[in-house]
């Protein structure tokens, strides 16, 4: 049976390839997969001209995923040392990786992370407008953007930030308000600024069915971005935050009309009290397409710690049924990441988003801790290391102090809790020798 997108294969009972990969992948039947993706619950992320995509599936039962943001800027245009984050991302374990490249002439960096990534591949085409078309911002036509949009697709791209959502009814609302830190998305400041200047619509919202044609003709994801994501905890969960969250819901089924796969993207910054319902809300509001977080960072006081902030606010955020983590750096509202930050970045993502999926019960997520909490119970450190998220710091940790008895560690020595229960429980008896 003939099928352009994932999703209208699904809505026609069939079961692709792609699902079968993913279903595998996520030790599920392919059948009830397929059944989530028919009702926009699940997304695979997988253009026709994606050929190295190794499919993942993001959404209602699945393992948590985890996105890595990289790219080119004005004052850091080193494309070899992007793609070589991006490769450190894929051997890290990343599912996603995001091309936010905002100077020049970006396809080339583009290009080659689609030709390497089995991740799948995501862009702002927006980002690409002021570089690509060598134009001031007001005189971008809309036209332009839309032809961004489709060259995005041609090259390769699974899924794309659209901000769409940000129209005139929400930047109203947004005028209206008193927040502290304004608009601090990227994409969503450029499109508020275009508007202001040239009074006119958001041309991803006027033209959005012209984008879902794009999209749905080389399989590409729409990921609804957050223009008036929350900036700070005290911007959290205000009204233009929910006006758009109000769009997106509709949107999103504008979307699904023509079998053309949605994932929403959400906040941002944001108190811990506020998470669980602000996840509650957008599935009702979103009529349960997965969702996509960046953090929220919980507290706005840590540079240089952020991934840490991110980490508490993304593990609460997928248990509280979040389905996509965008990983944060130690180098949030600092810098550009160096090779360590994303690694930084990325552990501490994926330890957020495994704990998520203790919590929700994912299936096969348990078995890791207890496998690990086995290895340790025999003092098996070789094994403990094979198990780590991340063996080598692990090893290198242990390798820096050893101790007399090496069954042990130079915390506690003979006086190992696991080392004398072994002996106890084993029938020695004789004073902890």
């Amino acid at each position: 049976m003939e099928y352009t997108t994932q999703m209208e294969a699904a809505r026609k009972g069939v079961v692709t390839r792609e699902m079968e990969i993913v279903a595998r992948k996520e030790g599920m039947d392919a059948e009830g997969l397929r059944k989530l993706m028919a009702e926009g619950k699940v997304v695979i992320p997988a253009n026709k001209n994606h050929k190295s995509l190794d499919a993942c599936g993001i959404g209602q039962g699945l393992r948590t995923k985890i996105n890595v943001n990289l790219g080119v800027s004005n004052d850091c245009c080193n494309v070899e040392g992007e793609l070589e984050k991006a490769r450190l991302a894929v051997e890290l374990g990343a599912d996603a990786i995001m091309d936010l490249s905002c100077y020049g002439k970006t396809e080339e960096f583009r290009r080659r992370l689609v030709e390497m990534s089995p991740a799948a591949v995501g862009t702002v085409p927006v980002y690409d407008a002021v570089g690509f078309y060598e134009k001031e911002l007001r005189e971008i036509t809309a036209s332009e953007f839309l032809g961004l949009v489709e060259k995005h697709a041609r090259d390769g791209v699974d899924f794309m930030t659209i901000h769409a959502a940000i129209n005139r009814e929400t930047a109203a609302r947004f005028k209206k308000g008193e927040r502290l830190t304004d608009i601090v998305s990227r994409g969503g400041s450029l499109l508020f600024a275009w508007m202001e200047m040239n009074d006119q619509e958001n041309p991803f919202y006027e033209y959005y069915d012209e984008i879902l044609d794009i999209c749905r003709e080389y399989d590409v994801t729409i990921s609804l971005g957050d223009a008036c994501r929350p900036g700070s905890v005290k911007d959290a969960t205000d009204s233009s935050q929910i006006q758009e969250l109000i769009v997106m819901g509709e949107l999103a089924k504008r979307a699904w009309e023509k079998d053309v796969q949605v994932m929403i993207e959400g906040p941002g910054h944001m108190p811990l009290n506020e998470i669980a319902s602000n996840m509650l809300l957008e599935k009702k509001l979103c009529h349960g397409a997965p969702f996509y977080v960046l953090g929220p960072l919980v507290t706005d006081i840590a540079p240089g710690y952020d991934h840490i902030t991110a980490a508490i606010g993304g593990a609460l955020a997928a248990a509280s049924g979040a389905d996509f983590l965008c990983y944060v750096t130690p180098a949030e509202h600092l810098r550009l990441p160096t090779l360590d930050d994303v690694k930084e970045g990325i552990i501490a993502s994926r330890i957020a988003a495994h704990a998520a999926d203790i919590a929700k019960g994912v299936p096969g997520a348990r078995r890791w801790d207890d496998e690990m909490s086995a290895a340790r119970r025999s003092l098996d450190w070789e094994r403990m290391f094979e198990l780590a998220l991340d063996p080598e710091k692990a090893r290198r940790y242990r390798e820096e102090s050893l101790p007399q008895d090496k069954s042990t560690c130079t915390m506690c020595g003979k006086m190992c809790a696991v080392r004398n229960m072994n002996q106890v429980m084993g029938g020695n008896t004789g004073g902890g020798r």
